[in-house]
């Protein structure tokens, strides 16, 4: 059978009509207020606008039943109340000398004129104000108006609590709308939404006081702060989390009139999804792609494509030149100038991230902390049995395939000296280290010492202290005067070769080493066209290539940096690169990637025994680097664990 069709609809005529008022009002609903998190962002605007210095929102079922905002600010006076809730009626807009108002000179978060007659034409919505007493009107009573379902009843003289500001109630939202119910999520859904909302504005406005109780219980209680970065960084980290405090970059920067400020996260503080990410023009929240767009390229050089940074930045800028009335809710925004927004905030976050130097996260050492198990239980070995530290000991859940002590472990600063010798007897063969300790390898590399020259002192100073031990030819053991670091070597060095290659494309001079003998390279023929049809942009990073023939390419020349690389694999996981970011791209507008995969190839492989000379070598140069604290993926180079935290590790704190 064939499926049945709707009924085509007849062109017929069609008288226009003026359509009545409330049902005017109830269109204008639909695009101002979706749900019960968009009413109580208009009315906690209003609140704002009106000089609220503390804010009080309470919302029951999800803000469905009940919203109740009440506020400080300034209130409404008596004669201005049955205006307010007239459609196209504002305090926001101020009209000059011809009495002609410029819609793009808006320095308020409310500007449509249209929140308070939409909310109560879906809904039961009453109004409670106290005009703050002023010259030329000294009676401030306090008046209450009520509409329902559009339908506004007579001004009643009411009871305030305070000297002035207004308490906004709205019952059974959408109750004159009965099918928009129909597209609420649940009550928790809702509520959720409520509470993201308010913590947007309370970012946005620190020195504003903010109390949210969602079905009688208080969920959240900010204090109003002090205006300024110290206060808005303590508003940020309570909204946050305190994490977000102790690894968040100072971020202020103006350019042509705009300034950037906030707070941006460090690159290894990164985060699985973008929801950690809030960006504020002019004291409005704000989702736009531009500006998620410039702050995810601002790290593309420290985070991996899976990871994303968190951030809380503010855009400033003269109303001219920002349009905010592209969108009836005012969630998006458009610049007259998008190049000069997102060059500034690209440039102000590389600029902190490059003044940051080689600082990680506090997060990474408590990251590693959490994966140590205090062990109280049976002793960890057998007498009479080959031990190792490892999986296999009962309890031990740390330092996993660190192998037992020997008598070189005394070379290391701090174990065992008082007694100067390895308390514990093992019987059976010993198993081999797969620990090195520095006065093995200063021995094994002594020719390296220049004779007579004194060895480094005070190296512990350093940040990242002195080399005292390699753990399983990869980690880097360093003790620093309050603490020690583990550095992993691949990545902290993957991280210098690719930040000097950047150098050396920045200042146009890519050394280049020629192959002895040139090396073809076998791939699918569409990724060797694609690979050739590069080479003129590889060989601005120093890798000269060329054609040969059918599904292959010819390397004549790499970069210098990269020493003695996998010529085969590095090319094939360019061709991957380009494969995966399509020939239409620009590969200088993937320069992070590619730069990437070829420092991967030329740094330090793991597995490599360094000498102590290389070693102290690679944290020397880690601490002159900048962003050396992640590797090129966003994950850290070192962790560093202070001197409290061991004790706290082996209670003695």
């Amino acid at each position: 059978m064939r499926p049945a069709t709707a009924a085509p609809i007849l062109a017929t005529h069609m008288t226009i009509r003026r359509l009545p008022p409330e049902t005017v009002n109830r269109i204008a609903a639909g695009e101002v207020v979706e749900r019960p998190a968009s009413a109580i962002k208009e009315l906690v605007e209003n609140a704002i606008d009106a000089g609220a210095r503390s804010i009080e929102i309470q919302a029951d079922g999800g803000g469905l039943t009940r919203i109740l905002i009440a506020d400080d600010g300034k209130g409404i006076p008596r004669d201005e109340l049955p205006i307010a809730i007239e459609r196209h009626a504002t305090s926001k807009l101020e009209p000059d000398d011809a009495g002609d108002v410029d819609l793009l000179r808006i320095f308020t978060l409310g500007f449509r004129g249209e929140a308070l007659p939409s909310i109560g034409s879906v809904a039961r919505l009453t109004i409670t104000t106290r005009a703050r007493a002023e010259a030329g009107r000294p009676q401030n009573d306090a008046w209450a108006v009520s509409v329902e379902g559009g339908a506004q009843r007579p001004l009643s003289p009411a009871a305030f609590p305070g000297p002035h500001g207004a308490r906004v109630e709205v019952r059974d939202l959408f109750y004159a709308t009965p099918a928009r119910l129909k597209f609420m999520k649940s009550e928790r859904a809702e509520a959720m939404a409520i509470s993201e909302e308010i913590k947007r504005q309370a970012m946005a406005h620190e020195a504003v006081a903010f109390t949210l109780t969602l079905d009688g219980k208080t969920t959240l209680r900010l204090p109003a702060e002090h205006p300024g970065d110290e206060g808005r960084l303590k508003r940020l980290g309570a909204l946050l989390g305190r994490d977000f405090e102790a690894n968040a970059l100072l971020i202020d920067q103006e350019r042509d009139g705009v300034r950037l400020s906030g707070y941006a996260g460090l690159p290894t503080y990164s985060r699985g999804n973008a929801a950690h990410q809030f960006l504020f023009v002019n004291g409005r929240p704000v989702r736009d792609r531009l500006l998620q767009g410039a702050l995810r390229g601002a790290y593309a050089d420290f985070l991996a494509r899976d990871r994303h940074p968190a951030a809380a930045l503010f855009i400033d800028i003269d109303p001219l030149y920002v349009d905010v009335n592209v969108h009836p809710a005012k969630a998006e925004v458009r610049f007259r100038d998008p190049a000069l927004v997102r060059g500034l905030i690209v440039g102000a976050l590389r600029h902190a991230l490059h003044a940051a130097g080689h600082r990680a996260s506090t997060t990474v050492a408590a990251d590693a902390l959490s994966g140590f198990r205090p062990h109280t239980g049976e002793a960890l070995y057998n007498p009479g049995a080959t031990q190792t530290f490892g999986a296999a000991a009962p309890g031990w859940s740390g330092w996993q395939g660190w192998s037992q002590p020997d008598a070189a472990a005394q070379n290391l600063p701090g174990l065992n000296e008082r007694s100067g010798r390895v308390e514990h007897t093992w019987s059976g063969e010993a198993a081999a280290p797969s620990f090195r300790t520095l006065g093995e390898i200063q021995a094994e590399h002594a020719g390296q010492i220049t004779p007579g020259a004194s060895a480094p002192v005070d190296l512990i100073d350093y940040p990242l202290g002195a080399a005292r031990a390699q753990l399983h030819a990869n980690y880097i053991v360093a003790q620093t005067r309050d603490g020690l670091v583990i550095v992993d070597q691949h990545a902290a060095h993957e991280r210098l070769v690719y930040e000097r290659m950047k150098a050396q494309m920045a200042d146009g001079a890519v050394t280049r080493q020629a192959l002895l003998t040139p090396e073809v390279v076998e791939l699918d023929p569409a990724e060797a066209e694609r690979v050739a049809a590069k080479a003129e942009e590889l060989a601005e990073m120093g890798l000269i290539v060329e054609a040969f023939g059918a599904g292959a390419v010819l390397v004549r020349e790499t970069p210098a940096l990269l020493g003695d690389t996998d010529v085969q694999g590095l090319i094939r996981d360019i061709a991957d690169d380009l494969s995966e970011h399509g020939a239409a791209l620009s590969l200088k507008e993937r320069m992070a990637e590619v730069c990437g995969t070829m420092a991967c190839h030329g740094s330090v492989r793991s597995g490599r025994v360094l000498s102590a000379p290389e070693m102290n070598a690679l944290l020397r140069q880690m601490e002159a680097t900048p962003h050396s604290g992640q590797c090129n993926h966003g994950r850290p180079t070192y962790v560093e664990l202070k001197l409290h935290d061991l004790e706290k590790l082996f209670g003695r704190r």
